[in-house]
């Protein structure tokens, strides 16, 4: 690992590159074998962290609002997905406003009528919460993040499904918590050891719900509230300070 840029990074901890390949294949065929189709995005000498794809844009209804990443070493992804999206013929739009894409962006077309929920506190703007709502069209509900472990959103919450969420109450602003309870009432919510195992950053298409091995706990809890959790290792992408969801940018078209 050549630099630090969240609390989970340490460049004393070597990385095993070739299982975290193996790993990140595995987390596509699973993808795969859950009848989704998936899209590469090829990796750019000096970018690593391009692994994370779910950072560099978020897409509503076909329209793509681009990233503006908050750390030098990541400024260059953003034209790597700009190009991407541009080459598929996706609409996209250039942000002014510093953001990290679906890392701090979620969308919930079923919940009242369909809402963006955006984090901020370490890596996005507030500011880009209105830029997003202008750009897509949406009402955005701004939450605060309040722990730098869960720095992006993705860390500490994630949808279920097209209306309900499952989130970690501790990682957000005593307001934001509040927000949250009375917007998502059945919300999952998650405990310490679920969210410290990455428990959050998981992946669901409404009925499968793909998360970090690590967090069986997790697994247990969306079992119980009628999901299937189909747990993927990824114990070297976690050194990074990602999981499944930090890997996946979801094409909402």
């Amino acid at each position: 690992m050549e630099y630090a840029i969240n609390p989970w990074m340490d460049t004393a901890t070597p990385v095993d590159r070739e299982l975290a390949v193996k790993q990140w294949h595995g987390l596509r065929e699973t993808l795969l074998g859950l009848g989704h189709t998936v899209h590469e995005l090829g990796p750019e000498p000096g970018l690593p962290d391009m692994v994370y794809a779910a950072n560099g844009a978020f897409v509503v209804d076909g329209t793509v609002y681009g990233a503006r990443f908050r750390h030098p070493q990541r400024t260059a992804e953003a034209a790597a997905h700009r190009a991407f999206y541009e080459s598929h013929g996706w609409r996209f739009v250039a942000p002014a406003e510093t953001n990290e894409g679906e890392g701090d962006f979620t969308y919930l077309p079923a919940a009242h009528g369909g809402l963006i929920l955006a984090g901020y506190g370490f890596r996005t703007e507030p500011a880009a919460h209105a830029e997003a709502q202008e750009v897509l069209g949406r009402p955005v509900v701004s939450l605060r993040l309040v722990d730098p472990r869960f720095y992006h959103l993705d860390t500490a919450l994630a949808p279920l499904d097209d209306g309900n969420i499952a989130y970690f109450p501790e990682a957000f602003s005593v307001a934001a918590q509040r927000v949250l309870a009375q917007l998502f009432p059945d919300a999952v919510r998650a405990d310490e050891v679920d969210a410290f195992g990455f428990g959050l950053n998981l992946v669901s298409d409404g009925r499968h719900v793909v998360l970090n091995a690590e967090a069986s706990g997790m697994a247990a809890k969306v079992a119980a509230a009628g999901y299937l959790p189909v747990p993927v290792e990824l114990s070297e992408l976690k050194k990074g300070g990602g999981s499944v969801k930090c890997c996946v940018a979801e094409l909402r078209d």
